[in-house]
């Protein structure tokens, strides 16, 4: 599914994530290649991994952010589907072969984060499309490298360790979407 249709099928909640999407609908006007990382606002896709019969989620420790966060990421070159950026991003940052979107490929969040300057890289902007991808092999996630350690926490811990706000709000939605809500 592309960006715009995601889009024209998703429903924002709150002013900011209704400025946000906009925003991503701007760029998408603006240029032919959403995802590359050559503007200062670009596409990423990521995802909360769960195991719905623990009511878990894995974070990953990001570095450059110095915070917990969710897997995800860029788009390789020719990639234009955000659900499978997010997959192979989840695939490749915690081992899981298992993944898939749960309990649909549904977009469950749009959010515009800043990234900080790292080396020769500007600070820039991501306009991260955000799903839930769900693992029936929880303890076969391995981190990808030994400064991106994973944690599977239940979704009171994880809001309490991360100090992004706008994780804190894709957990809770993702918590309700586990409960049925």
């Amino acid at each position: 599914m592309t960006i715009s249709s995601l889009l024209d099928s998703y429903t924002t909640r709150g002013e900011v994530e209704a400025a946000d999407v906009e925003r991503v609908r701007t760029l998408l006007t603006s240029t032919s290649d959403p995802w590359t990382r050559e503007i200062p606002l670009h596409v990423t896709a990521s995802a909360l991994i769960v195991h719905p019969p623990s009511e878990r989620v894995l974070l990953r420790w990001h570095a450059r952010q110095n915070a917990w966060l969710q897997v995800g990421g860029h788009g390789d070159p020719g990639e234009t589907a955000p659900i499978a950026v997010a997959l192979r991003e989840g695939w490749e940052e915690t081992g899981l072969a298992d993944l898939e979107p749960w309990p649909d490929a549904e977009l469950r969040h749009v959010v515009i984060v800043p990234v900080p300057a790292k080396g020769n890289e500007a600070a820039h902007e991501h306009a991260d499309l955000r799903f839930v991808l769900a693992t029936g092999m929880p303890d076969s996630a391995s981190p990808e490298r030994s400064d991106a350690p994973l944690r599977w926490l239940g979704f009171a811990e994880a809001i309490e360790l991360t100090a992004e706000e706008n994780l804190r709000e894709t957990l809770a939605r993702t918590r309700d979407l586990l409960a049925g809500r």
